[in-house]
């Protein structure tokens, strides 16, 4: 794992991930033995309106534009999942990226959010649905088709635990139990009907 704690050290890691991104384009044969990389963006728009001034404050006369970095990240929206590279945002991606790119996102989760932000992230959906004020509950939208879900709830503490034992590759102890008295380690979702997860 990787975190680059600063906007430099973001850009770098970005601008690297387009180099692996095309050694692996240019891979002869089967990509199923390359692992899995994920790039998660905390704070997408913040993050892509930080990248954008650094760029404008550190880049040469003869540079491009464009910040390299968003242009790696574009990259990877776009040819990402071929390579086996991954993106997750915690954020609406609304600036900084072309609509393009904000396209080639195969999922989005949108819990309270308003008419227009639903508008601007899941057009394809359709109208908003009514927002609930009961914790947890959110649409996932995939496929134009927008799911009601029921989101786990997680203190820092249990997300720590779940990850610690997942990356091990355990599966944590469904006798746990986590916030309202529901396992800590099952995500219930009410659109697929899944218990196996």
């Amino acid at each position: 794992m990787t975190h680059p704690g600063s906007v430099a050290g973001i850009h770098d890691a970005l601008v690297g991930l387009a180099t692996e991104l095309q050694r692996r384009l240019h891979l002869e044969g089967d990509l199923n033995d390359a692992p899995r990389l994920m790039v998660v963006l905390d704070r997408a728009d913040d993050t892509m309106r930080h990248l954008a001034s650094y760029w404008e404050n550190f880049r040469q006369k003869d540079d491009p534009k464009k910040s390299l970095a968003i242009t790696a990240l574009e990259d990877v929206l776009h040819a990402g999942r071929q390579a086996r590279i991954h993106v997750l945002c915690n954020s609406r991606v609304s600036g900084g990226l072309a609509p393009a790119a904000r396209d080639q996102f195969a999922t989005v989760i949108l819990a309270r959010v308003s008419a227009g932000t639903w508008q601007r992230l899941a057009p394809i959906a359709g109208p908003a649905p009514k927002s609930s004020a009961h914790p947890g509950r959110a649409h996932v939208v995939q496929d134009g088709t927008a799911h009601p879900t029921q989101l786990l709830l997680m203190t820092d503490a249990e997300a720590a635990d779940w990850l610690t034992a997942t990356a091990a590759g355990l599966t944590p102890s469904r006798s746990r139990h986590g916030p309202r008295g529901g396992s800590g380690y099952r995500a219930l979702l009410s659109a697929s009907g899944r218990d196996d997860l």
